[in-house]
């Protein structure tokens, strides 16, 4: 059986997933909730949700974040919010992140619509 250098697809994407958490944490992101969506949508596998104190530190998350995941994994994001800092998207691919100013987060509430509802419940 021939060994071939191709990476394995699951094992890449939960490098992407753990590298986001880490930069997230890294950047004392706060109150970090991780979703599995896999088998419930075809947007991503996974959907990291945090929030940043302000508005400069949730688009410094942001930033760090994107430039850690370039520099790192070669994974190019797509970002959306960033001038504002209310609330920011960045798309890694197999890991979407969202990343709020607790009030917009709070407002938003996405959690309550991707999390299990015993799970969403716990969060309120």
């Amino acid at each position: 059986m021939p060994v071939t250098d191709t990476p394995d697809p699951e094992q890449l994407r939960e490098t992407l997933l753990a590298r986001v958490l880490d930069s997230l944490d890294d950047s004392k992101a706060e109150d970090v909730v991780q979703i599995d969506l896999r088998g419930k949508s075809a947007i991503a596998d996974h959907m990291v949700i945090c929030s940043g104190r302000s508005a400069r530190q949730v688009s410094a998350i942001a930033e760090r974040l994107v430039d850690t995941l370039k520099q790192e994994l070669g994974v190019l994001s797509r970002v959306e919010g960033q001038e504002t800092g209310d609330w920011v998207l960045i798309d890694a691919g197999d890991v979407i992140v969202h990343v709020f100013r607790p009030e917009v987060r709070e407002f938003y509430q996405l959690e309550k619509m991707w999390l299990e509802p015993r799970a969403a419940a716990s969060r309120a």
